[in-house]
């Protein structure tokens, strides 16, 4: 039998269909040129805009695809279960693609995250079961998500280890980005993002290096957690959704420049301000990624194209720090600036998938 052949009977028409209509809600997101004054000088930023997507994250991209290439590849089936262990982001995607295939979902994450997370998650149907940090927080939930796959009827994304999670940003993130620039004269010169599972700084800079072979990837991750700099889990931080427990498989750090760290207080307070300022509302992991691209931005010049991601919107920090008044320490990067606007990016006039 052919391979066409395989694939065709592992994703049926009607499935397919599916694919292609869920690609019409996920990714060719707008891209924002942002303004801003800091230290009394006028610069800018690239941001692409992750929000928009259908559940309000970047992570859809990354589930979407997975299922998809795991239908092409015949390791999923109908009638399986989807089971992942996360820290949020990831859960939400995987509950809100899974139902819309047909499939049943189960969500394992450790019990400290966001209230709105889990209350979406269970709102789309899925189960979901909480593990503290005396059953193993993070570590914990991947552990108990395999030992449900053993027992069969189970498709695991294993979102930390799945190369298909680094593919799905070079093919659809990266590109769009460097397209995006492309209309515009332009190509990125550094790409910062925060590392969770670490596909989207992989991915995104394989694809950024396609069309400029000097560009600069940065890992970013919370100044209070530097669990990449260190190799280990060390201290705690407010970013949820970046910087778990370890160092997944999917990051080759050789392969990426130095690490740009945040604050988890700068990272909520320049959340707070683009909201106030700019009228975007977006999560705490984005305040963090503005904050290393202005790094960047001071350490390659005035003429660097500097481009991150705002990862998700604030619909599910609502009951956090986010929302809080955040004392201000020595040093903080989002009280020295003041953002003047942002000149919109218009999106690729067809998208990459579907």
């Amino acid at each position: 039998m052919s391979t066409e052949s395989i694939h065709s009977k592992c994703l049926s028409p009607e499935l397919d269909s599916r694919f292609k209509h869920l690609w019409c809600l996920v990714g060719n997101t707008p891209m924002l040129e942002l303004q801003y004054v800091y230290k009394g000088k006028p610069n800018r930023i690239f941001v692409k805009c992750e929000n928009y997507n259908l559940t309000g994250s970047i992570k859809d991209r990354m589930a979407l695809y997975i299922l998809y290439k795991a239908y092409k590849n015949c390791q999923i089936s109908p009638d399986d279960m989807i089971v992942e262990a996360t820290s949020g982001n990831t859960g939400i995607a995987f509950s809100a693609i899974g139902k819309a295939l047909g499939h049943e979902v189960k969500i394992i994450m450790p019990n400290w995250l966001s209230k709105e997370r889990i209350d979406i998650i269970k709102s789309m149907g899925a189960d979901i079961q909480l593990i503290s940090k005396e059953e193993g927080g993070f570590l914990g939930s991947i552990k108990l998500s395999e030992e449900l796959a053993a027992k069969g009827g189970v498709f695991l994304p294993r979102q930390f280890e799945n190369l298909f999670n680094a593919e799905a940003h070079e093919m659809t993130t990266g590109k769009e980005i460097a397209l995006q620039l492309e209309s515009k004269g332009l190509v990125a010169d550094a790409f910062v993002a925060g590392v969770g599972t670490g596909g989207t700084v992989m991915g995104v800079g394989k694809q950024l290096k396609n069309y400029n072979p000097f560009v600069k990837i940065h890992p970013l991750e919370p100044q209070e957690s530097p669990t990449l700099t260190t190799g280990y889990k060390v201290g705690a931080h407010r970013i949820q959704g970046i910087s778990d427990e370890f160092i997944p498989a999917i990051v080759k750090l050789d392969e990426l420049e130095e690490v740009v760290c945040a604050s988890d207080g700068d990272s909520i307070i320049m959340a707070q301000k683009i909201a106030k300022q700019l009228g975007l509302a977006v999560g705490i992991s984005s305040g963090a990624n503005v904050i290393g691209a202005i790094k960047l931005k001071e350490q390659l010049g005035d003429d660097a194209v500097v481009v991150t991601l705002l990862c998700d919107d604030n619909k599910k920090y609502l009951s956090t720090d986010l929302v809080k008044d955040e004392p201000v320490k020595e040093g903080y990067i989002s009280t020295d600036l003041d953002f003047r606007g942002f000149m919109p990016i218009a999106r690729l006039e067809k998208p990459l998938f579907g």
